[in-house]
């Protein structure tokens, strides 16, 4: 006795959703009609027009006509001949010169050192070195009093010359997805440092107790290392607002985490976590928690349930696949650029949760997986 086999006509639901998708778009055709003669539209065309307007400069008096906006006036483009505007796009364009030469910029994997013409421009202000082969910083860098802003991302820097202590006026050092295993104690004394990024670097295990002096620390980013628990220092870095500790080796919290009352956001996500401490729900500015739900067996009810307006996350990581290969190096770099890419997600993540006034408790995040 064979099988009943079930077949259905497809032709029907075809015909069907064909008539809901002819509806929905003489709907959209309708609704677009009536905006177009509505006021509003209107409205919306004035408002474009005079912000058009004030972008090139031009006078109040130039897109009205009897007291009203006149949508139709076609003043933009002659009046890009008016000399004062020339003259005021002439000043900026002075003034962005001036500011560009505090600036040095540096990119391309040609570069395997900085340029020796660099240690004569004591002047700058900022640094920006990226995706280059350079391997180390030198320690004229101790020479650079006016240096505040030091991106060094994506680079081959091994370690950091004791010097960098040297610089009492940085207020940004970005030194993410570089081959540093370690942080000099120096660094320490920068005691104007806001921002701190050592993410991507794969081999840091701990930060140095000295690093507890950074008190206008607002920002810190040690993602993708291998830290089995968040440094002592990083506890005592009183005004810390951003802490993202993601990709390690966490297995615990320890539970006076709440003496980081200024902390808003704290990423965990992707770390070996079982449980989190009732301390979190004490930190009265903390907005934003995420973690990875798979090892998780014990979160407290007062964190999902907060009514202090705490976004609580608890991410499902799909299993990453790994090819062994012979190539030790191979397999890290592409961590590395998993890493950059996870990053890039998570940050478009939090900025769309940011706007939403509610999120669930529990999403699912696809991870993109690497053939190494």
């Amino acid at each position: 006795m064979g099988h009943q086999v079930v077949i259905f006509d497809f032709s029907v639901i075809r015909g069907l959703w064909e008539t809901r998708v002819k509806k929905n778009k003489e709907r959209q055709r309708k609704e677009k009609e009536r905006l177009e003669q509505s006021a509003l539209e209107k409205i919306k065309q004035e408002w474009n027009l005079i912000l058009e307007c004030r972008k090139k400069g031009t006078p109040q008096s130039k897109y009205l006509k009897n007291g009203f906006v006149d949508i139709n006036e076609k003043n933009l483009d002659t009046h890009g001949k008016n000399p004062q505007l020339k003259k005021s796009h002439a000043l900026s364009d002075g003034v962005n010169k001036e500011q560009n030469k505090f600036i040095f910029q540096l990119s391309g994997e040609q570069w395997t050192e900085l340029p020796d013409y660099l240690k004569e421009q004591l002047y700058l202000k900022e640094w920006h070195v990226y995706n280059t082969l350079i391997q180390t910083i030198p320690a004229y860098l101790a020479l650079f009093q006016d240096l505040r802003v030091l991106e060094l991302s994506k680079n081959q820097i091994s370690h950091l010359p004791a010097e960098i202590g040297c610089l009492k006026n940085l207020k940004v050092l970005n030194v993410s997805f570089n081959n540093l295993k370690s942080v000099p104690p120096e660094l320490g004394d920068c005691e104007n440092l806001e921002k701190l990024d050592l993410s991507g670097n794969m081999e840091i295990t701990e930060l140095p107790f000295e690093l507890s002096n950074l008190k206008q620390l607002t920002f810190v980013d040690v993602s993708a290392n291998k830290f089995h628990s968040i440094p002592i220092c990083v506890l005592r870095m009183s005004n810390l607002q951003w802490l993202d500790i993601s990709s390690n080796s966490l297995k615990d919290l320890p539970e006076d985490i709440d003496r980081l009352d200024e902390l808003q956001t704290l990423l965990l996500q992707k770390n070996k976590l079982t449980y989190l401490p009732r301390a979190l729900v004490n930190m009265p500015k903390l907005s934003l928690l995420v973690v990875s739900g798979d090892d998780l067996v014990e979160i407290p009810t007062a964190v999902c349930e907060s009514t202090t307006g705490l976004k609580f996350v608890s991410l499902k990581d799909s299993p990453v696949e790994r090819i062994v290969c012979e190539d030790t190096k191979e397999i890290i770099e592409n961590e590395r650029e998993r890493e950059q890419v996870e990053k890039e997600f998570m940050k478009a993540y939090i900025e769309d949760l940011r706007e939403r006034e509610s999120t669930p408790s529990y999403t699912t995040k696809v991870m993109l997986s690497l053939q190494l």
